[in-house]
């Protein structure tokens, strides 16, 4: 299993980070070892002073393909869900400063908890999709698909000129603003059109 993903996809995201929006999607990777299933525990590393959790709706490959044409891309995908793209903020900004790559900021292990799936004929359509998430009850962070700078199935054709997609792997496909710090005590729930598909305890 792969783990992609997609950065500064949400215009207002990019200005909470002052981040550009880029002409081609922004792709990074998280090995198979940063994947945290549903109501798991999430342990806060040592590493960081800086912990954030950034809300994601999170696409499923349902077959391999190659250099899909973006017109046949949402036939490569029929599930999705909502996932964390758990940073170490202080350590990407080191990063960002240097002009390094992200990965010790993105890739450590179980950073990325990935919600239950749901069918996307579930969905009226793809292209409008509320989710949000709280924490300790509290709503922190809510976005729409519909706010999205590339589209699924833009991302999915993107990925696939480069990298073969298998079945099974995941796509983060960005988050929205709000983003914040995570402590230990925190329940963290997450919501795909008001159906709560994800639970974390922070310890």
């Amino acid at each position: 299993m792969k783990i992609f993903c997609i950065a500064a996809n949400y215009p207002k995201h990019n200005q909470e980070i002052k981040m550009k929006a880029e002409l081609e999607p922004v792709m990074f990777i998280k090995p198979e070892t940063a994947y945290l299933k549903n109501f798991s525990d999430f342990y806060l590393p040592e590493f960081s002073s800086q912990v954030e959790y950034e809300t994601e709706i999170v696409l499923k490959i349902n077959k391999m393909c190659k250099c899909v044409d973006r017109k046949f891309a949402s036939r490569y995908y029929s599930e999705l869900t909502l996932g964390l793209d758990i940073t170490a903020r202080d350590i990407q900004n080191l990063a960002r400063e240097k002009g390094l790559p992200w990965f010790l900021s993105k890739g450590f292990d179980f950073s990325a908890p990935v919600g239950d799936f749901l069918p996307k004929t579930d969905f009226d359509t793809v292209h409008d999709i509320d989710f949000s998430l709280k924490i300790n009850g509290e709503e922190v962070q809510r976005g729409n698909s519909k706010d999205m700078i590339f589209s699924f199935d833009e991302i999915v054709s993107y990925i696939s000129q480069y990298v073969t997609l298998k079945t099974g792997d995941l796509i983060f496909t960005g988050t929205p603003q709000g983003v914040g710090k995570l402590n230990i005590g925190d329940k963290l729930e997450g919501f795909l059109s008001g159906k709560k598909v994800l639970e974390i305890n922070v310890k």
